[in-house]
C-alpha cells in the first residue's frame, strides 16, 4: 500500500528553504521512491530565485541511516540506472548555498548525500561512517571523489576502508563537519547559519560556488588567474548594499 505522506518535506521562510527526509520510523533510509522526491523538490528550487539557501534535514532522531536494503531487496527501482547519483549531482549543482543538518546517523547513502552540500552543520549525536565494505558494495553516488576533496585521500581512505564511525568531535577535526553544536541546538543554529547566509548577496553567493567549481581541479595560481579573468565583479545589488551599509553608519 503507498503512503500518501510525503517522504521529502518542504518548508519556505524568508528565502531559506528546508527540505527534511520525512522517514524517521526508518530513520530516513533512502528508497528510490525518496530520492524521486528530492529530485522533485531540487529541480523546483533550482531556478526559483525567492531561495537564497536550501537546508537539508532529516526527521527524527536521524539525518540518514543509508540506502534502503529492504527496497532494493524487494525490487524496487529508481526510473533511471543511475537517477540517485544524479538527483545528489543537481542537489551539488544548485545555484544556492546548500547547508546539510545531520543529526545522529550519516551512514553511507546518507554521507554521500551530506558530501554534496556546500556546509556541514552537525549535533553532538551525529555519527559518519561509509559501511560499502561490510555489504560488499562499492560507492556509485560520488563518495570517492567527493570525500577526498573534503579531508584529503589518506584520511578518506581511512574511512573508507574500514567502515569506522567518525563521531561530531573528529568529523570537525578532519573538517568534514564545519560546525559542532549540542543536539538541542542544531535546529535553531542551522537556522542562525542559514539565515546568515541568506542574508548576503544571492548574487554573490551564485558566482562565488561557480567559480569554486570550475577552478576546484587547478593549482591556486591558474586559479586565481581564471578568477581574476572570468569574475564578474560588482553585482547589480552592490551599488544599494553600500549605500544602505554607509547609511546606517
Amino acid at each position: 500500500m503507498v503512503s500518501d505522506v510525503p517522504l521529502v518535506l518542504r518548508d519556505d521562510d524568508d528565502g531559506v528553504a528546508t527540505l527534511s527526509l520525512n522517514r524517521p520510523d526508518a530513520l530516513n533510509s533512502l528508497s528510490p521512491a525518496l530520492f524521486v522526491e528530492l529530485r522533485a523538490h531540487v529541480d523546483a528550487i533550482r531556478d526559483d530565485e525567492s531561495v537564497r539557501v536550501v537546508v537539508l534535514r532529516g526527521e527524527g532522531r536521524s539525518f540518514c541511516a543509508g540506502n534502503d536494503l529492504k527496497a532494493i531487496a524487494s525490487g524496487e527501482r529508481a526510473p533511471t540506472e543511475h537517477f540517485q547519483a544524479e538527483t545528489i549531482d543537481a542537489l551539488e549543482a544548485l545555484p544556492q548555498a546548500v547547508i546539510v543538518s545531520v543529526r545522529g546517523h550519516c551512514f553511507t547513502g546518507g554521507f554521500e548525500l551530506a558530501l554534496c552540500s556546500d556546509l556541514i552543520i552537525a549535533s553532538d549525536t551525529a555519527m559518519f561512517s561509509d559501511t560499502h565494505g561490510k555489504f560488499a558494495m562499492v560507492p556509485l553516488w560520488g563518495m570517492s571523489a567527493r570525500l577526498p576533496a573534503r579531508i584529503g585521500r589518506s584520511q578518506a581512505r581511512d574511512l573508507m576502508f574500514t567502515g569506522r564511525r567518525v563521531l561530531a568531535a573528529e568529523a570537525l577535526q578532519l573538517g568534514l563537519a564545519n560546525r559542532v553544536v549540542a543536539d538541542a541546538d542544531l535546529d535553531d543554529a542551522t537556522t542562525a547559519l542559514a539565515r546568515q547566509i541568506a542574508d548576503q548577496s544571492p548574487w554573490t553567493i551564485r558566482h562565488e560556488k561557480a567559480i569554486m567549481a570550475t577552478t576546484a581541479g587547478m593549482n591556486p595560481r591558474d586559479g586565481a588567474r581564471w578568477e581574476r579573468e572570468n569574475s564578474p565583479g560588482r553585482g547589480p545589488d552592490s551599488s544599494a548594499r553600500v549605500a544602505e551599509f554607509t547609511r546606517r553608519g
